[in-house]
Formats: structure tokens, sequence, C-alpha cells
């Protein structure tokens, strides 16, 4: 983008606002933590960017010009919607939120159903969640605990499994499917990301007569469920992602091949723990939660 040039400097508008909303530059200096002098500089810089004066300069007083008056609301709301933004993005974590990153379709299909019952639990302790596509990198500086798709290892940081997967096949009810093999004339959907996939599953059907590979590649399983659902194409169900799916009637399981896989979610940190206070105790109920869907 390129640079804003009528777009006056921030310091000149924080100095303005504060000297209009007190009609003082000594109390907007000593709001601000400057000298007066430089509230002072800051305003006249700013009224000769304009090319208009913003106060009349009383000997005791100062007093809002017609243009003064007509700026000061503008730059409130800018800066107003400037402070929210920032504590939108930045201000919960650092106002002692706990920040947890995790897959898109993990936070909703597995976390988002279980969460209610943490914060019923802990009415005072808060959390902040952001959703991620891509196993990128964990950041220990951004996120107290990051959860991830993969076979567990995270060199350098600990790791705790939260599921345990199988797949199998999952369509609209309805769709024409009497073997495996009918497979060949379906559209496979695959899910980015997942190293094992269709090839697997098909293999331990003897679904010899299809081809693993084909059809189309989409970057979460809530879109592949989607299309599935929608009769687009016959998505491969990982056990912790499709049971709300399948719960509801969207999808059904046409085969009753369920092929266990290695890969799976896990809760990553920092190899000594998270410093933040609640870390813990969300790490616990989150391990007891994956408990219940342990197999025996």
């Amino acid at each position: 983008m390129a640079p804003r040039a009528d777009l006056p400097p921030l310091t000149w508008l924080r100095a303005f606002e504060a000297a209009a909303r007190t009609l003082s530059f000594t109390q907007a200096a000593a709001e601000l933590n400057v000298t007066q002098a430089a509230i002072s500089k800051h305003v006249r810089s700013l009224e000769l960017h304009l090319r208009q004066p913003l106060f009349h300069r009383r000997p005791r007083s100062l007093e809002l010009t017609h243009s003064g008056e007509a700026y000061l609301p503008k730059v409130q709301d800018a800066l107003d919607r400037l402070a929210s933004g920032t504590r939108e993005v930045f201000g919960a974590r650092q106002g002692g939120a706990l920040t947890l990153r995790c897959a898109v379709s993990f936070a909703t299909n597995w976390l988002a159903p279980r969460l209610p019952g943490w914060l019923d639990r802990n009415p005072a302790r808060r959390i902040r969640i952001l959703s991620s596509v891509w196993n990128d990198a964990f950041d220990r500086d951004a996120f107290d605990l990051d959860i991830q798709y993969g076979r567990g290892d995270w060199p350098g940081l600990a790791s705790h499994r939260l599921t345990w997967e199988t797949i199998t096949p999952l369509c609209a009810p309805g769709t024409p499917l009497a073997s495996p093999d009918d497979l060949r004339d379906q559209r496979l959907l695959h899910v980015l990301g997942y190293q094992e996939g269709w090839a697997i599953w098909l293999n331990a059907a003897r679904a010899r007569k299809v081809d693993p590979g084909q059809g189309l590649h989409l970057d979460t399983s809530l879109a592949a469920f989607a299309l599935a659902a929608a009769g687009g194409g016959i998505a491969l169900g990982r056990l912790s992602l499709a049971a709300p799916d399948r719960a509801a009637g969207r999808l059904i399981a046409p085969f009753p091949l369920e092929v266990p896989i290695d890969e799976a979610f896990h809760l990553i940190q920092a190899p000594a723990g998270s410093p933040h206070p609640d870390a813990a105790a969300f790490t616990d109920w989150l391990l007891a939660e994956a408990g219940r869907d342990r197999p025996a």
C-alpha cells in the first residue's frame, strides 16, 4: 500500500485529541507523560500540516476553532477503532488470557462441543482460541498451547496425544455404493496436509480398481465434509472430526471397515510447560476429555 501523504503522524493526533478533550496543554502533557512544550509542538505541527488553526490560544485557556471542533470526533473515532482493533488481535494475550492455537476443523468439530464444560466450571479463567489450517511451527511467544496433527514427533517440544484415529469413507445418504470398488466411479475428496489417506483405506478394503489419487483436493476437513454432504464426492473421515456430521445424519459410512492410523491430534507446548497460570489446568482438562474417546 502506498504511503498516505494526507495522514498526520499518530503522535500529533494523540496530542491534539488530549489537548482538545481537556482544553489544556498542561493536562494533555500529564496524560501522555510528555512535556507541555512537546504537546504544543505536536499540535502546531498538525496545524501546519492541515493548514488550519485548531485552537484559539487565550492567555489562560484554550478554545477549539470550528475546524478543531469538527476534527475532534473524527480523530477520537479513529483512535478508538485503532485501540479496539489492537485489543481484539493482541489484547487478550497481553491481558492474561490463555492462548491456544489449533486447526480450524479440530476447533469446530472436536473442541467446540466440549469447551462449554470448561467454561462453565472456570468462569473467571479467560481463554483465547486462534484457528489455523496448516501445521505452522509452534511459536511460544505467540501461543501458550498448540494443537497440531501428526505422529507426535516435534523435536524440542512436549506433546500429548489427544485422539486415536480411524479412517473410513463418508458420503451423503442415498449415495449408490454397494462395494468399495464402486468408489472408482466417485469423486474422492482429499484433505491437504494428511499423510495417511485414501491409499491406506483402499488397500485395506482390497479395492484394487480404484485410483487412490483421483478426485479433488481441499485444505480442511470441514470443506471436505460439507462437499460430501452436498453430494459432491466421498470424504475420508477421521473419527475425531467426523463424529458431529455422522451423529446428525449429514454423512454416513457406506462400508463397515474403519482402518486405524498412526496420525493424530496432539497438544504441543514448550518442554518445560507453559508459564501461563491456567495452562496446566487446561491441559489436564483436555487430556481428560481426550481420554474419554481413547479405545480400550
